[in-house]
């Protein structure tokens, strides 16, 4: 059993970070590339030695789990490369203008600063993605933040080696000491998070704990951001032209999507829309019954799934389709409008709901019902282009990714990518926390204003000496500055 970190354990964490901030701020962007994919090397070098101990304290195959090891890796190298290009910096440069109209423009020279140590809570359902060397701490790391995890309990003895590799390999290429550090305890992880040395925190988990975090995080003297991912339903609806086009598609995709690990992704779709009379019900039940029982993650999130399905099953109108591996429900939209809070409450795990709609207004109320979420997924055909002109931007007000004839379960680590959304799906729906711009979450602007060439920050200076993207009187270059 991994012990709880002490109080004296936790106070040196903390004055590490606090340490090992000025210096990481100060880093070249090149540099500080180096350091992350020195992290990337060490955790593909270890797979060996990981993947067996994330295996047996998750119950999660090998394949998945090298396939984490393998995204992790990805995206520090992703962020590496992005911030020696510079782009991560988001250097803007516009040089003075005596003739600008309606007043004289200073010389102005913007770039985007690290916060500071931050905190991330780690995530059980992706040991290695969403946890200690997940993008959470990927893109703190490259905003140029010390980094602390407070490691899920759910994987204890792989937090302690991961966090054990990475900071062997950041000391080994000169990364600070103090620039990555790893805490254990639900009471630590609080204690942590109300310490003034700490400018910003991430977390993935239940919606409970992220609002009781959230609440303490601003709540502090010195309130600071708190990024929570905590609960998300992730509807898909469906249109009669895309049932009559691939039909048989739907229900496998549907149900292959909904007991992907287990039912443990927080992309899962809960929710399948389906208009009266759509003749799937043979073919879902039949994909459902070949789903082979599995372990969930741990026992707590077994218990609260066991409890979350009763629940389910126990409410008026909604009856049971198919019970095996996983589980299929069944409902209706004017059930679901009736009983609108009961049945829009997540279950963590392998189940979701079939909800039948009458009418294209009924889809549209059904949309209307939702709060915010992840993603909400569209089924349609080109002939349903009025209803989805309809749709879309009911979507489009209610989640961060829209999905068009796909399944939301899988994120691509990208440029483009937005895993966010408006609340209860997180608390901050103006950020990403995958993709290069997870990193702006800890990141803040300052504009220096006709300062001396020679005390700029390097990336700012007339030569471009770090030869960095910017963009310098409106237009992206890499060249120098004329002022």
């Amino acid at each position: 059993m991994i012990p709880d970190t002490t109080p004296a354990e936790l106070e040196q964490a903390l004055s590490d970070a606090a340490a090992a901030a000025k210096p990481l701020a100060a880093s070249a962007p090149a540099v500080r590339a180096d350091w992350i994919r020195a992290v990337a090397d060490a955790l593909d070098e270890t797979a060996d030695e990981l993947v067996p101990i994330a295996m047996r304290e998750s119950s999660l195959p090998e394949a998945r789990l090298r396939g984490e090891v393998a995204r992790s890796s990805g995206q520090l190298r992703m962020f590496a490369d992005v911030l020696a290009e510079g782009s991560l910096l988001e250097v803007v440069i516009d040089t003075a203008d005596p003739d600008a109209k309606p007043v004289p423009r200073p010389d102005l020279r913007r770039v985007l600063v690290p916060l500071g140590p931050v905190l991330v809570f780690a995530a059980s359902n992706f040991p290695f993605a969403f946890s200690v060397c997940g993008g959470d701490t990927a893109s703190a790391l490259a905003a140029g933040c010390p980094v602390i995890v407070k490691a899920h309990p759910g994987h204890p003895e792989l937090s302690v080696k991961t966090a054990e590799v990475m900071i062997d390999a950041l000391r080994e290429a000169g990364a600070p000491d103090g620039t990555f550090g790893l805490i254990q305890g639900y009471d630590v992880g609080v204690t942590a998070l109300k310490d003034p040395r700490i400018t910003a925190a991430g977390f993935t988990g239940s919606v409970p704990a992220g609002k009781a975090l959230h609440e303490i995080a601003v709540t502090r003297p010195e309130p600071i951001p708190f990024y929570g991912e905590l609960g998300s339903l992730n509807p898909v609806f469906v249109t009669q032209a895309a049932i009559d086009a691939r039909g048989s598609d739907i229900a496998t995709g549907y149900v292959g999507s909904y007991t992907l690990g287990v039912g443990q992704f927080c992309t899962k779709p809960g929710l399948l829309f389906l208009p009266a009379g759509h003749g799937l019900q043979d073919q879902l039940v039949a994909a459902v019954d070949g789903i082979a029982p599995a372990p969930m993650l741990n026992e707590r999130i077994a218990s609260g799934f066991s409890s979350g399905l009763d629940r389910l099953r126990k409410i008026d109108g909604v009856r049971v389709l198919s019970e095996s591996g996983a589980t299929l429900l069944q409902t209706t939209v004017a059930e679901l409008l009736e009983r609108r809070d009961e049945i829009l409450e997540e279950c963590f795990g392998p189940v979701s709901i079939v909800v039948e709609y009458s009418s294209p207004e009924e889809l549209t109320a059904a949309v209307e019902a939702f709060e915010g979420n992840l993603t909400a997924t569209l089924h349609a055909e080109a002939g349903d282009t009025e209803l989805a002109r309809e749709l879309l931007p009911l979507l489009t007000e209610r989640a961060g990714r829209v999905l068009w004839n796909g399944w939301p379960t899988g994120v691509a680590v990208s440029w483009a990518q937005h895993h966010g959304g408006p609340f209860p799906s997180t608390v901050g729906s103006i950020h990403t926390s995958v993709g290069v711009t997870a990193a702006r979450r800890f990141q803040r602007p300052v504009a220096y204003q006709d300062t001396p060439d020679a005390v700029l920050p390097a990336v700012l200076q007339d030569a471009n000496p770090a030869g960095i993207s910017r963009r310098v009187n409106g237009s992206i270059t890499n060249a120098e500055v004329s002022r």
